[in-house]
């Protein structure tokens, strides 16, 4: 295969991008870009699509964890770091993106935002989104980590934390790692307590919000808040 610095220029992915716009580049090209140089044997573009085709898209690739990345043939410590750099600069992008917004009003950046941070984990997260008096997020917080397939929740601290942030509501979100949104029974009796607790000192939970692979579950939107 001819190597890229032998391609025409219009062909070669660093001059479309300058010339053209990112948006014309295929994924294995914007990856070739991040990887800049490829091994013996192979370009930074026949790396870069096997990487693509290895990770099933652009999405599993950039979600693999660093250690696996390492053990793919020709990607090194600092080809591997950048990769993972890139799925964090879309996540906070996400988060900005988020801040700010109404979860009534602008629903969407917040699902795009939990989507990227929660879709792939491997382990259950609980995380709260804090809302002022417009119900805006002004911050999101990790508040407990868990196994695969459950994050121990006391109700106390998520309560001491919302009053730090001087929260006027929240929206209670954790992921299920096995892609099943329908809410477990834990997850329905930590809602109501959480609930009735959050009442009692002024704060409102606006929903909970379950995160999986192929979507999200909405207590709010099922009528269970």
């Amino acid at each position: 295969m001819t190597p890229i610095k032998k391609w025409p220029a219009s062909e070669r992915p660093r001059e479309r991008i300058l010339a053209e716009g990112a948006g014309v580049l295929t994924d294995a090209e914007l990856i070739a870009l991040l990887l800049r140089t490829g091994v013996r044997g192979k370009d930074a573009m026949m790396l870069s699509r096997e990487l693509v085709s290895l990770g099933g898209g652009l999405r599993g690739l950039l979600t693999m964890e660093i250690s696996r990345l390492r053990k793919i043939p020709g990607l090194g410590l600092a080809k591997a770091a950048t990769l993972a750099a890139v799925l964090e600069i879309a996540r906070r992008y996400l988060r900005e993106e988020m801040t700010g917004k109404s979860v009534i009003r602008e629903p969407q950046c917040v699902l795009d935002y939990l989507a990227a941070a929660l879709r792939d984990e491997k382990r259950e997260l609980f995380k709260v989104l804090y809302l002022n008096k417009a119900h805006a997020v002004t911050a999101e917080e990790t508040l407990f980590r868990g196994t695969v397939d459950q994050a121990a929740v006391h109700p106390r601290e998520v309560i001491r934390a919302a009053l730090d942030r001087h929260a006027c509501a929240i929206v209670l979100v954790h992921n299920h790692p096995s892609g099943r949104l329908e809410p477990s029974r834990e997850d329905r009796e930590i809602t109501a307590k959480l609930k009735t607790l959050c009442s009692e000192m002024g704060i409102r939970v606006i929903d909970h919000l379950i995160i999986g692979g192929s979507g999200y579950f909405s207590f709010r939107e099922h009528g269970l808040l």
